[in-house]
């Protein structure tokens, strides 16, 4: 009787795997380091793994190189060579020390002749798995997700263009339906809970489990006696762009509706610098060592989260 009863049972449900990565400039480097530890010890690649993925900014790139195109992360670290990173910040029009441009920080011409090396004339239907990034359509006052299922005409060198635009650092992007967007990480930098609700609608017949990577968390203090009389300029000087994105609200949200089924890597940033933009080599060579230390701290967890 017992086995008759087993054979009508309802079976678990079967799983799909989402990977989310943060934006955070050239700190995204730590999350590539981190995936290329997850395909050497697993022995498949990041695009066998998951089945859908979601990124702002920088791990937006990153995203629709490994969904896209499905990039083993070997390849994909070389995307962010040093070569590459000295395109997409060529052409400054600020000086040294000043916060008073009235332009962008980069004219963004190196950064979209990288893009179209990498992606070609690629859309975002031609993706080879489910992929999202985040933007913010600024005539629209609201946030969208560009993505391979609901935006499949958009180029992928205009999403990662636009999930990229970074405030100050580069200029507002116009996408192939004539949209005006920029870095989707002014509303979450952190795209996990998209990235559940998003899965959610594409497998509604399977549990979820997410993987989540940061890009490393600022924790120097801040006086809050001196902060009270700062305006524009101080608030600027103390990387104001970098405190809205570092709200760890999005991932207790997740982390609440998820449980175990979620995971989160990250940490403090330590020796690595707050900036965005700093592609000097002493300073990606510790966000190379944040990787490897978010490996040595999660890396087994991981593997167990994957079943791996």
């Amino acid at each position: 009787m017992r086995r008759l009863l087993n054979f009508f049972a309802p079976s678990a449900r079967p799983t799909k795997f989402v990977l989310s990565l943060d934006g955070g400039g050239v700190r995204a480097i730590a999350a590539v380091v981190f995936l290329k530890e997850l395909e050497v010890r697993s022995g498949k690649t990041i695009f066998d793994i998951f089945d859908f993925f979601i990124g702002t900014s920088a791990g937006g790139i990153n995203a629709l190189h490994l969904a896209g195109q499905g990039m083993h992360c070997f390849d994909l670290e070389k995307f962010w060579s040093k070569d590459n990173l000295n395109k997409t910040m060529s052409k400054s029009f600020w000086d040294a020390g000043s916060y008073l441009q009235t332009k962008p920080k980069y004219d963004g011409i190196g950064k979209r002749e990288v893009l179209l090396n990498s992606f070609k004339d690629q859309s975002l239907g031609e993706s080879k798995k489910p992929v999202a990034v985040l933007t913010y359509d600024i005539e629209k006052r609201m946030p969208r997700l560009l993505s391979s299922y609901d935006s499949p005409g958009i180029k992928m060198v205009s999403a990662a263009s636009a999930t990229s635009a970074a405030p100050i650092y580069y200029s507002t992007q116009e996408v192939d339906d004539g949209s005006w967007l920029i870095d989707g990480g002014i509303v979450a930098n952190n795209p996990s809970l998209l990235g559940y609700s998003e899965a959610r609608k594409l497998f509604p017949d399977h549990d979820i489990k997410l993987l989540s990577i940061g890009a490393g968390i600022n924790r120097r203090k801040i006086s809050g006696k001196r902060s009270a009389e700062w305006g524009a300029l101080n608030w600027m000087r103390h990387d104001i762009l970098g405190i809205m994105l570092e709200s760890s609200m999005l991932d207790e949200i997740v982390g609440d509706l998820m449980g175990k089924n979620y995971l989160r890597v990250n940490s403090s940033t330590g020796l690595v610098n707050r900036r965005m933009d700093d592609n000097s080599d002493a300073n990606i060579k510790r966000i190379h060592l944040m990787g490897m230390e978010w490996w040595s701290d999660f890396g087994d967890q991981t593997l167990e989260f994957l079943n791996l």
